[in-house]
Parts: C-alpha cells; structure tokens; sequence
C-alpha cells in the first residue's frame, strides 16, 4: 500500500488502484496513523486528532467502529491493534511525507556537495 498525507489523503495498493476514502474522519484516521507508520498511536491520541474538541458520547467506540471501516477500505491487516492502541503496518518509504522529506535531505546534501545533477535527481 502507498499512503499520500501531503494534501488530500489518499490509499493506492501496489499498482497503484486507489481505495476510496470518502468520509473526512476516516481521511483523519488514516493521516494521524501514517504520521506514525510501524508505530503504535493510543486511542486517546487518536481521538484527540480526529475528534479535537468535540469527541463523541462514547469515543472509544466510535474510534473502533472508524478503525473497522478503515480496515475493510484498505485490508484488514492494514491497521493492528496492539495492547497500547493502534499501527497502520507501513514503513516510511509507504508514505508520501516521509518519502519526500528524505529525498528533500538528499537533494540538499548533493547540491552542498556540488552535485546538481544527483540534487535534480
């Protein structure tokens, strides 16, 4: 699976077939795990991020009913549950952000060395 952050955040398998993920709190869900890939996130954190100010009656529940629609997007084992909370099971390289912060430090770093052509890269 392949996870865009940077704008509107989005799921495509390995051929790149996108999942829809049409509800915004589902969009949250998926951003706040993959700000955390291989990571666990508590469902405090996460209720925190996709509810902010106005979590709902029963938010632990209403995070497990959203973490379940998640799953059934992009394939059960996309998302774990672990005794402190929740994983999405991906890497950094699976995740726009990270994958472009790294090329950023490595473009930077070969312009410094005098490498345009690696930095244009």
């Amino acid at each position: 699976m392949r996870y865009k952050i940077l704008g509107i955040t989005q799921a495509a398998d390995g051929q790149g077939t996108p999942h829809p993920l049409t509800a915004p709190r589902l969009r949250t869900l998926l951003a706040a795990l993959a700000l955390r890939p291989g990571r666990t996130t508590s469902p405090d954190t996460l209720v925190q991020e996709i509810w902010a100010d106005a979590p709902p009656q029963d938010a632990p529940a209403a995070l497990q009913a959203l973490v379940g629609r998640l799953r059934r997007t992009l394939g059960k084992d996309a998302v774990t549950s672990t005794p402190g909370g929740y994983r999405l099971e991906a890497t950094e390289d699976d995740i726009d952000l990270y994958v472009f912060e790294r090329l950023t430090r490595t473009g930077t770093r070969a312009l410094a060395d005098g490498d345009p052509a690696t930095a244009h890269r």
